[in-house]
């Protein structure tokens, strides 16, 4: 199952990669939501082979997954690999320059079970593919929002 989307943000793309690759903000908003978030490796700075170990609870059930930095290539590209509970996940992260203060983001995120019962709840979830995907673009659409207001707020 696959999500992908765009979004134009008005920042320059040195910015707006500085803000997804702001892996402790990104570690918070998981503690916010109820996750527990674990950084396995010790590095002070994220770099490709960083990792973290998730756990989180989703329909009903506790789910674990791993989360591992395997392309971060400045400023243009972000790649990571998840595993965990029978699917494996690749988010990718593509910024391009549109011009000096905009920068356009493109965002994919491809699941592929590993097990029965993954592909059972991967199955469950094409049902819901349409709401899934919108919910996947407003996520995407308001990081692009908040990057542009943090943005404009530090000029």
């Amino acid at each position: 199952m696959k999500f992908s989307t765009r979004e134009d943000i008005e920042a320059p793309i040195d910015y707006v990669f500085s803000r997804i690759t702001d892996f402790q903000g990104f570690e918070r908003q998981a503690l916010r939501r109820g996750a527990d978030v674990q950084r396995v490796d010790n590095a002070g700075v994220p770099a490709e082979g960083s990792a973290w170990d998730v756990a989180f609870k989703f329909r009903g059930k506790d789910r674990k997954l791993n989360a591992m930095i395997t392309r971060l290539d400045a400023p243009t590209e972000l790649r990571i690999d998840t595993a965990g509970n029978g699917i494996d996940g690749v988010t990718y992260v593509e910024l391009v320059p549109l011009s000096r203060n905009r920068t356009r983001i493109a965002v994919s995120l491809e699941l592929a079970p590993k097990s029965l019962s993954a592909r059972l709840l991967l199955q469950s979830l094409k049902l819901a593919k349409n709401n899934l995907t919108r919910r996947f673009k407003m996520r995407v659409t308001e990081f692009a929002e908040d990057v542009e207001d943090s943005y404009r707020k530090r000029a």
